[in-house]
C-alpha cells in the first residue's frame, strides 16, 4: 500500500512583488504533488503573483482578523464594534499606540503581533508540517496557530540588518524544529544571535528555474523606452535597496557626459522622496519608473547594464534571475554578496558609495569587452537550483 500524501501548509503575508513571495511561488512550482497536498494561508489574499501560483496549491480564506490591523483605527474600530468583537476593539487600540510610537518597521511588526494573535483564531486542520515562509507574522503565526507535527521558519534576510528585537524573536525559534535561510552568511549571523538554535538552522537557497526565466524573457513588452544604454533595477522602494545611492551616482555619471536611461520595476514607500531626489539631480529624462509586472524578464534582457545596490540582503532573487537572462551585474559590496557574484567574473562589486558605483558603472560603460566576458561567464554556468526542493522534503520526513 503507497504511503499517504503529507499535508504541507505554507503561511505569508501576501504575494505582492518581493523577492521571499518569487521564492515562495517557485518553490510551489517544483514540490512534487504526487507526494504532498499543499495548502497557502496568506494574511491578505492579494498580489501580482497570486496569477503565478500552482494551479493544486489550495489557497485557503483570507484571515479577516488581520485586516483590521490592516486599516485605518477609525474604520476598524467602527467595523468591529458593529460585530461586537471587544476583543478586536480593545486590540486595535493597544496595535494603534504601537504603530504610532515604534519607529522601527520590523521591531513594530514583531510587537503588534502580539494583538493581532489574540484576536486570530487557530487553523482547523492538522498538518505534518507547516512553513512559516517569512520572518516576524508567518513565523509567529505557524508556532501559535497550527497544528503541526513539523514547524519550519524562514529568514530571507541577514538578520542584524533587520533591526529585529532578538528577545521577542527567541521564544519563537526555540519553538521551531528548523529555522531556514537562504546563504550561508545569513545562517552564520543566525547562529551568531542565536546560538542555542545552532543545530536547526538549515540553508536552502531560492529556487530559480532556468527554463522557465528564458521563457518568459523573451516575451515582448509594450513600453517604449529613449535608445541607446539602459540601466535596470529590480526591488522595492525602500531603504535597504539603495536607490539613493543609485541616484547620486548616476548623476555622477551624466556630468561625466554619458547618456544612459534607468528603469526600475518596483514599488513601495520611498517612491516620492526618489522621485524628489531625481528631481534634484536633474535625472527626470533619465529614469522611467516602470512599477511592478507580472514578467519583468524581458525588461532585465534588454539592459546593458543591470544594477542592485542594496545596503544589505539574504540571497536576492533579482540577482540570480539577472545571471540566468545573462546580463553584466553591478552590485554593492552588501555582506553576502559573494554567494551570488565574483568580482569581474559573474559581476561587477563595488563599495556601498556612490562615488564607487558610479566609477563601476563608467568602467561598465566604456569596457564593451569586459560586459560580453561577464555575460559569456555567466553563460557558462548551470545557474538552475530546483534541486533545492529535496531540502524541503527532508525537513518534513
Amino acid at each position: 500500500m503507497a504511503n499517504p500524501k503529507k499535508d504541507l501548509l505554507f503561511v505569508m503575508s501576501n504575494l505582492r512583488c518581493g523577492g521571499a513571495e518569487k521564492a515562495l511561488i517557485s518553490l510551489l512550482q517544483t514540490i512534487d504533488y504526487e507526494l504532498y497536498n499543499v495548502d497557502l494561508q496568506l494574511f491578505s489574499v492579494k498580489g501580482l503573483f497570486l496569477k503565478q501560483l500552482a494551479s493544486k496549491v489550495k489557497l485557503l480564506p483570507s484571515i479577516e482578523e488581520y485586516h483590521y490591523f490592516d486599516m485605518s483605527l477609525s474604520k476598524a474600530l467602527l467595523k468591529a464594534f458593529k460585530k461586537r468583537r471587544l476583543d478586536i476593539i480593545y486590540n486595535r487600540i493597544i496595535a494603534g499606540y504601537i504603530f504610532k510610537t515604534e519607529k522601527n518597521l520590523s521591531r513594530c511588526e514583531q510587537r503588534v503581533w502580539k494583538c493581532i494573535s489574540r484576536c486570530v483564531p487557530k487553523s482547523s486542520k492538522k498538518y505534518d508540517a507547516v512553513f512559516g515562509f517569512l520572518e516576524k507574522s508567518p513565523v509567529y503565526y505557524a508556532i501559535e496557530k497550527v497544528n503541526a507535527i513539523k514547524k519550519i521558519g524562514f529568514v530571507h534576510n541577514d538578520y542584524d540588518k533587520l533591526e529585529m528585537d532578538k528577545s521577542i524573536d527567541l521564544p519563537y525559534f526555540d519553538k521551531l524544529d528548523f529555522i531556514a535561510t537562504d546563504s550561508k552568511e545569513c545562517g552564520e549571523v543566525l547562529v551568531k544571535n542565536f546560538p542555542s538554535c545552532d543545530k536547526k538552522i538549515k540553508i536552502i537557497f531560492n529556487i530559480v528555474s532556468p527554463t522557465l526565466i528564458k521563457k518568459f524573457a523573451v516575451e515582448q513588452i509594450t513600453d517604449s523606452f529613449p535608445k541607446g544604454i539602459k540601466i535596470v533595477s529590480i526591488g522595492r522602494l525602500e531603504n535597504q535597496k539603495g536607490y539613493d545611492f543609485a541616484v547620486d551616482a548616476l548623476k555622477i555619471v551624466k556630468e561625466a557626459g554619458y547618456q544612459f536611461h534607468w528603469i526600475i520595476l518596483g514599488e513601495g514607500v520611498e517612491k516620492s522622496k526618489l522621485v524628489q531626489q531625481i528631481t534634484k539631480n536633474n535625472l527626470e529624462e533619465n529614469v522611467t519608473f516602470v512599477g511592478i509586472k507580472e514578467n519583468l524578464y524581458p525588461y532585465v534582457k534588454m539592459a546593458d547594464i543591470f544594477i542592485q545596490t542594496s545596503r544589505f540582503e539574504g540571497k536576492s532573487v533579482a540577482i540570480d534571475e539577472a545571471k540566468i537572462v545573462g546580463r553584466p551585474i553591478l552590485v554593492t559590496n552588501f555582506s553576502t554578496v559573494g554567494d551570488q557574484i565574483i568580482h569581474k567574473e559573474t559581476g561587477y562589486i563595488t563599495e556601498m558609495n556612490p562615488e564607487a558605483i558610479a566609477a563601476g558603472i563608467i568602467e561598465l560603460l566604456q569596457d564593451e569587452n569586459l560586459r560580453a566576458i561577464l555575460s559569456e561567464n555567466l553563460s557558462q554556468l548551470y545557474l538552475g537550483t530546483e534541486s533545492e526542493i529535496n531540502k524541503i522534503y527532508d525537513l518534513v520526513q
